[in-house]
């Protein structure tokens, strides 16, 4: 990695990317694409939860572990802590990937099902085969919405009750974005990593009106590196015309390690 230049996208954990490839060499710039909006306190959010305490659901849908762990934080602070995993006791519960598995059982939780490609499409899949009418679901959504998952199961006659714990807010400084594309599309950058599709919607619009976006494409079929955690993160960049590097498993440690390893470093 010595000589070449990361940019990292990420505003949650993006000192831990920073400081895996800083350690091996690279220079890093950062130019975060999108913030992440906690809802610990919102109304809305205590309000729902307790509408579910009062009338539990068959089953439960959580796509993150860190909306999981936010949901039970705000239920804390309402009170509802316990009242919540009472009602959930009973539920069908479905964890989108392993981080959301490992959310719940360290919130006393099981996950009955795991979808371990991670997408909203294996979930309605399952969902959907197992028989969901008549029955209510509970959603808890990332910061970039249900992914189809709500609406999927309410044409299939189910009552959903969705849960927003956190919002994806915008990018705290768009000057650096813009400019982080620009550099991309100059050459100035070698290895552009993402770690969550909303911010490669963001990085990506920033280029489009910078006019650079065809040639980061262009670049990124010859040397320039992009890098995506997971599937769902590479979906975005792959419509724009980008075959992403990507872990066989969607962990932080694992992008690190098929990042080090493209460039011939074995890693720590």
């Amino acid at each position: 990695m010595a000589g070449r230049t990361v940019l990292i996208t990420a505003d949650r954990r993006s000192e831990d990317l920073a400081d895996a490839f800083a350690r091996r060499g690279a220079a890093i710039r950062h130019a975060p694409a999108m913030t992440i909006v906690h809802h610990s306190d919102d109304e809305q959010l205590v309000d729902d939860t307790r509408a579910l305490v009062a009338d539990p659901p068959d089953a439960l849908v959580i796509t993150t572990g860190a909306g999981l762990r936010g949901w039970m934080e705000a239920a804390e602070v309402a009170g509802l802590d316990d009242a919540l995993r009472a009602a959930l006791a009973d539920a069908y519960i479905v964890a989108r990937g392993p981080k959301a598995k490992g959310a719940l059982i360290s919130r006393g939780l099981r996950a009955d099902w795991v979808a371990e490609s991670e997408t909203a499409a294996e979930i309605i899949e399952h969902l959907l085969d197992r028989g969901v009418e008549g029955t209510t679901v509970a959603v808890q959504h990332h910061g970039n919405g249900s992914d189809g998952i709500d609406d999927a199961l309410a044409q299939a006659g189910a009552r959903v009750a969705p849960f927003v714990v956190y919002r994806w807010g915008p990018a705290p400084d768009p000057a650096a974005v813009t400019a982080s594309t620009r550099e991309a599309a100059a050459g100035e950058i070698d290895v552009v990593v993402f770690t969550s599709a909303p911010a490669v919607a963001s990085w990506w619009t920033a280029a489009e009106e910078a006019g650079v976006a065809d040639a980061i494409v262009r670049r990124s079929r010859d040397d320039l590196l992009v890098a995506a955690v997971g599937p769902v993160t590479a979906a975005p960049l792959r419509a724009k015309g980008v075959e992403p590097l990507v872990p066989e498993r969607s962990r932080m440690g694992a992008l690190i390690r098929a990042v080090l390893l493209h460039f011939g470093d074995a890693g720590d």
